[in-house]
Parts: structure tokens; C-alpha cells; sequence
């Protein structure tokens, strides 16, 4: 099947549902955010530090995969120069609904994260980067991408999922019971049973998830010539909506730079 059109349909959809992901900052947050008071996430708790931000004044800064009006709008209002790209169009509209709100300027761009052909090489002072090569089959050449469009010493901030997640039955771990059922890499395609991957697909349209392994998440930013100089980990919440965040933190953060070492 067509993964990027179905998660795009998917994803469209989660804009009418109301999804966290896909709701706009409010004005206060950019009134606060130009007054220089503002934060974003990459992962689903835990803000950036500051200090893993170049100076925004007019920096050219990427925001990947990351509609819905979150992390754009709040960089524009910081300084930066803002340029969104997303699959779903539905949530570059979030973008803009935020924009024309307050007065923002940015720029929104359908595409795939995985082919930035659309952008010149070394273009990009940052790229923020929040959790969702989980929706591509394969990180590697996302990572590969952002070293392409990013200027020397340009910072990547990335989050993604500890694969650990995805080696969980989800029905029961939403349940609070922890099975252990899949491996990993793991795919929404090929792992699940029929009956579950058709009640995904068609009843609750729920996008394809993939988990790559933790050498293709970090390994694959080395691979790609990037230096890893930040580290973090976040969980959800203190495990009553999430069992698994009761026992270990399963997102990942990380700043990376394009330091030209690539061999």
C-alpha cells in the first residue's frame, strides 16, 4: 500500500478529532514567545533546553514532519525564519491558521520527510524535529536528508520512541496488562494479525507506525555525519494513561550537529 497517502488521510483525519499533535498554540503562548518566553517539545512531556537552541534572529530553522501548528508557530514568533513541512495538508493548515492568527510569517510545505529534494543543499540553520519517523518505514534517509539541507554547523534536535514500545501487545497494554508479543524493527504492516491490522486500517484509521531499531535512530544520525551533543528521555505521564511509563521513560531527544566530519 501507498504508506505516506494513507498516513496522510490518517493523520487528516486525527486534525478533525482533535488529536493533541494537531491543535495550535494559543496567542498567549506567542504573545509570551516574542516576548522571549517560550518553549517546545519534541517529545510528549519534557520542553528543550534552551541552550540546545542556536540564537533564532533570523535563523533558518526546519520544521520537519511537524504540523499542527505546535513548534512553528513558536519559532517564528521567537525570530526564526520559519518553513513547516508536513505530509498532511490538514495539519500545514494548523500552521497557517496560527500564523494568520497573529500576524506570523512562515512557510508550509506538503512533502515527505524522507525527500527533501525540494530543498537546496545547506539551506538551514536548524532542524526541529519532533517524534514521527515513526510513521516511515525507514529513518536512515530522513537522517540523511536533514545533514543535506542543513548548513555547517547547523543543529538537529530530534525526538523519536524507544523501540521497546512497539514490543508490546497494544490492546493489552492499553489495558495496563504488559505482554511482551512483538520484535523489532517492528511494522504495523507485517506484525500484526489480520484482524487487528484491518480494525486499524478501516475502523479506526489510525496511522502505520513503525519501530526502528536504536541503531537506526542514533546510529543512523552518526551514520549520516551528524555529532550527537544532547541526550534526554521522556515519558508520557507517571503511568496511569500510559502502564509502560510506570516502569521506564520510551521517548528519546537529541541534539546534533553537522560538524563536516562525514567520511
Amino acid at each position: 500500500m501507498d504508506i505516506r497517502a494513507y498516513n496522510r488521510q490518517a493523520w487528516d483525519k486525527l486534525v478533525d478529532a482533535r488529536n493533541r499533535w494537531t491543535v495550535p498554540v494559543s496567542s498567549d503562548e506567542i504573545q509570551r514567545a516574542r516576548n522571549g518566553d517560550w518553549q517546545i517539545v519534541l517529545t510528549p512531556k519534557k520542553s528543550v533546553p534552551r541552550k540546545w537552541f542556536p540564537a533564532l534572529t533570523d535563523a533558518a530553522a526546519l520544521c520537519l514532519a511537524s504540523g499542527g501548528g505546535q513548534q512553528g508557530p513558536i519559532l517564528a514568533a521567537a525570530g526564526a525564519k520559519v518553513t513547516v513541512l508536513d505530509a498532511s495538508l490538514r495539519q500545514l493548515e494548523q500552521d497557517q491558521l496560527a500564523a494568520e492568527r497573529d500576524g506570523l510569517t512562515l512557510e508550509t510545505v506538503e512533502g515527505d520527510m524522507a525527500d527533501l529534494s525540494v530543498f537546496a543543499d545547506a539551506i538551514f540553520d536548524l532542524i526541529v524535529h519532533p517524534c514521527s519517523n515513526c510513521f516511515v518505514p525507514d529513518a536512515r534517509p530522513v537522517w540523511r536528508e536533514c545533514f543535506r539541507v542543513l548548513r555547517p554547523g547547523g543543529i538537529l534536535l530530534a525526538g523519536f520512541t524507544n523501540p521497546v514500545r512497539y514490543i508490546f501487545d497494544d490492546e493489552r497494554m492499553e489495558n495496563g496488562t504488559l505482554e511482551v508479543r512483538h520484535s523489532i524493527p517492528y511494522s504495523d504492516l507485517t506484525d500484526l494479525d489480520e484482524v487487528t491490522r484491518q480494525r486499524m486500517i478501516f475502523d479506526k484509521q489510525q496511522p502505520l507506525e513503525f519501530a526502528h531499531t536504536l541503531e537506526n535512530q542514533i546510529g543512523g544520525q552518526l551514520d549520516a555525519g551528524f555529532v550527537i551533543i544532547g541526550f534526554y528521555e521522556d515519558r508520557y505521564d507517571d503511568g496511569k494513561s500510559d502502564p509502560l511509563s510506570k516502569y521506564l521513560p520510551t521517548f528519546i531527544a537529541t541534539r546534533a550537529v553537522k560538524a563536516g566530519l562525514r567520511e
